[in-house]
């Protein structure tokens, strides 16, 4: 399969395209245009979001949600999100309630995917053959409008290999993606950097948050009770049916190990000098890196931001592990993080990144 690189123009880069008044140029609309008929035609596109970037296909055509699998190297088991373009388009596609327009009103267009209870319109295929489907209005100017000229909703997980980290720039997807799908929009580097939260709506009008990410359980709590599953901060249990994405064990992991530290910075660094390993590295907040480098020089870094800073933190996670996995360390070292706020999100993903390997120091 050929791939066609897709570049916006800069000016569609910028931080204007997640504001409500960015108007795409006429050359950018057309290039989007040329996206939307692939999908119509049943093809694969990739495109940004202000999350990660998605692979998209037509929602409601089983045999675009099989390639959706295919290109992933996805099992078909794990559901897709669907994307629209505004929130009442969820109404074609699931059955709806009020508490899903009270999270709309408050989130959407935005970082949040809804679990709702699915109608016929959406095939089990799309749904990972499960009664419900997964819900997102993304912020995203280039999305929404390439999922408007499409005239479907969009199937969309995250651009990259089953289990490699989630892609937050075009290079990332380009190195997973070439040659396995039609199109690749080049819309620049994502805002945020961690995938949507997701959250099921239940029948007694609580949410149940089966995966954190910008949007906090403390800002959930302002709309509905929230309780959060077991499986954010834990493995699935035995037999357990993943309902949402990114709940499998291991996932947004590159080929190297990848070890949490809970401990103070002198314990981490006690641990990883007793290890006696070469060619290891530490993803480690940016204030700590010169004390890190004068106690262990031959130590790789990769500073992920001020430790108070989570918003940066996110945004650079998965391109660190991404830079981390061409050098074949033979570990890579985290922080593990608090539970706190988007800590939360960056917790979920770095415990499944390390298969939940963490050293209590």
């Amino acid at each position: 399969m050929i791939t066609e690189i897709v570049k916006l123009s800069e000016a569609t880069e910028s931080a204007e395209r997640y504001g409500t008044a960015f108007t795409l140029s006429p050359e950018d609309d057309a290039k989007i245009k040329s996206c939307a008929e692939i999908i119509k035609r049943g093809g694969l596109v990739v495109f940004p979001t202000e999350t990660v970037y998605g692979l998209g296909g037509d929602a409601t055509s089983p045999t675009a949600a099989s390639k959706i699998y295919e290109a992933k190297g996805r099992p078909s088991d794990n559901p897709l999100i669907i994307h629209v373009s505004c929130p009442e388009e969820a109404e074609k596609y699931a059955y709806t309630t009020e508490l899903y327009y009270r999270l709309a009103e408050a989130f959407m267009p935005g970082p949040l995917t809804v679990i709702l209870d699915a109608k016929d319109s959406v095939p089990s295929k799309t749904r990972g053959g499960l009664s419900t489907v997964a819900v997102r209005c993304p912020t995203d100017a280039v999305a929404r409008r390439l999922i408007e000229l499409s005239g479907v909703p969009i199937a969309a997980p995250s651009a990259n290999l089953s289990g490699s980290p989630s892609p937050t720039r075009a290079k990332h997807v380009i190195d997973d993606m070439l040659g396995r799908v039609d199109a690749i929009i080049d819309g620049g580097e994502c805002e945020f950097g961690l995938e949507s939260t997701i959250v099921k709506i239940n029948s007694d009008d609580t949410l149940t948050l089966l995966r954190p990410g910008k949007i906090t359980p403390t800002e959930l709590e302002k709309i509905a009770p929230v309780t959060v599953a077991d499986a954010v901060v834990d493995k699935l249990k035995e037999g357990e049916v993943a309902i949402s994405p990114g709940m499998k064990y291991r996932h947004y992991a590159p080929s190297s190990p990848v070890v949490l530290l809970d401990g103070n910075l002198d314990k981490c660094l006690n641990y990883i000098e007793k290890t006696g390993q070469n060619n290891q590295a530490f993803i480690c907040y940016t204030d700590e890196a010169e004390a890190i480098l004068k106690r262990l020089p031959s130590l790789t870094l990769y500073p992920i931001g001020a430790r108070e800073d989570l918003f940066t933190q996110a945004h650079l996670l998965f391109s660190i592990l991404r830079e981390a996995d061409t050098k074949n360390h033979s570990c890579i070292y985290a922080h593990l993080p608090k539970r706190e706020g988007i800590g939360l999100a960056l917790y979920n993903r770095l415990i499944r990144a390390a298969a939940h390997t963490i050293i209590n120091l």
